[in-house]
């Protein structure tokens, strides 16, 4: 039973070390945009872009519905990443606590 903890408790890290890592990409390619660093153009970034967005979007939603405007800045990413890494420390002293 306790192999079968570790296993899924190293499945949903693996998932949110996934989704992290397509946080921090959404917001460096919406930082190369919004400074002209690359042109909105190039087909293949603003496809990547679109792509994780599409991604993203069914999370951070309710997440942009609790948290009050910030004039053009967007702190739901920076919640998500709190909350998950939040949810991975509990899920770690479950899992050693099971032992």
């Amino acid at each position: 039973m306790q192999n079968v903890l570790f296993t899924l408790i190293q499945i949903v890290d693996l998932l949110t070390s996934v989704l992290i890592t397509l946080i921090i990409v959404q917001f460096v390619i919406g930082l190369l945009f919004a400074f002209n660093v690359i042109n909105q153009s190039n087909e293949f970034l603003a496809s990547v872009y679109r792509s994780i967005n599409a991604l993203l979007e069914p999370v951070l939603a309710p997440i942009r519905r609790y948290i009050p405007s910030a004039g053009n800045i967007d702190f739901s990413p920076l919640v998500l990443i709190i909350v998950l890494q939040i949810m991975m420390i509990v899920l770690s002293s479950v899992a050693r606590s099971a032992v």
